[in-house]
């Protein structure tokens, strides 16, 4: 695996959906299209001692699309340590983090692991949640499937995005914690899609997640 899945903070498991996709499900946002030595790293990082991968074949039938082979074929010339499975544990970490911090507020964890306007769309959401009064006790139950629909390389640029069916067990609270809406007895199945990016010229290892969508 040339991917390393960094999971920083064992105890604060963090990581995403915007307004447009979560908002939506548990009933609580809008819609939207610090010291380094002591910041976790974010979960997709390239190994850069690894070797090279021949084919990205190997992941296994069911966790690419068709339409996003040529795309991998490109990324893989750019960047031949390129791994798809390892990417894909990773894009499983980022995901469970980026939500995870997005239903506690941590807009800190959200500016390392998003580009500039994803975390301010999120910051926005969150702000929008805190003059609502309102806190989200969500859990991610689990993932049931993760699989890459589309890749590319634009100006030394990857980009590569990965379609997650979950399961999310979502309540709203007031400020009194009384139960606004949801339930954390019965999951909610979700289908997001999320693109990751990462600067290839850069020699920077670390994607950072750029859109979201809603399948």
């Amino acid at each position: 695996m040339v991917y390393i899945v960094i999971l920083a903070m064992v105890a604060l498991f963090l990581g995403l959906r915007l307004y447009a996709v979560l908002g939506k499900r548990t009933g609580h946002e809008p819609v939207l299209r610090n010291p380094a030595e002591e910041r976790p790293g974010p979960p997709l990082t390239l190994a850069r001692n690894a070797e090279p991968r021949p084919d990205f074949r190997d992941a296994g039938p069911r966790t690419i699309e068709s339409a996003a082979q040529g795309g991998l074929r490109a990324l893989i010339h750019a960047d031949p340590s390129f791994d798809v499975a390892g990417f894909l544990d990773g894009a499983k970490n980022a995901y469970r983090m980026v939500l995870e911090a997005f239903w506690k507020g941590d807009e800190e964890t959200l500016g390392w692991l998003t580009e500039d306007h994803v975390r301010d769309a999120f910051v926005e959401a969150i702000k929008a949640r805190k003059e609502a009064g309102h806190v989200l006790d969500n859990r991610l139950v689990t993932i049931e499937r993760a699989i890459i629909t589309d890749a590319s390389v634009d100006n030394k640029t990857a980009r590569v995005t990965v379609a997650f069916d979950a399961d999310i067990a979502a309540v709203t609270r007031d400020a009194e914690g009384n139960v606004v809406a949801g339930s954390l007895t019965d999951a909610v199945e979700t289908h997001d899609v999320w693109t990751f990016t990462r600067p290839l010229r850069s020699g920077d290892p670390d994607w950072k997640l750029a859109d979201t969508d809603e399948a």
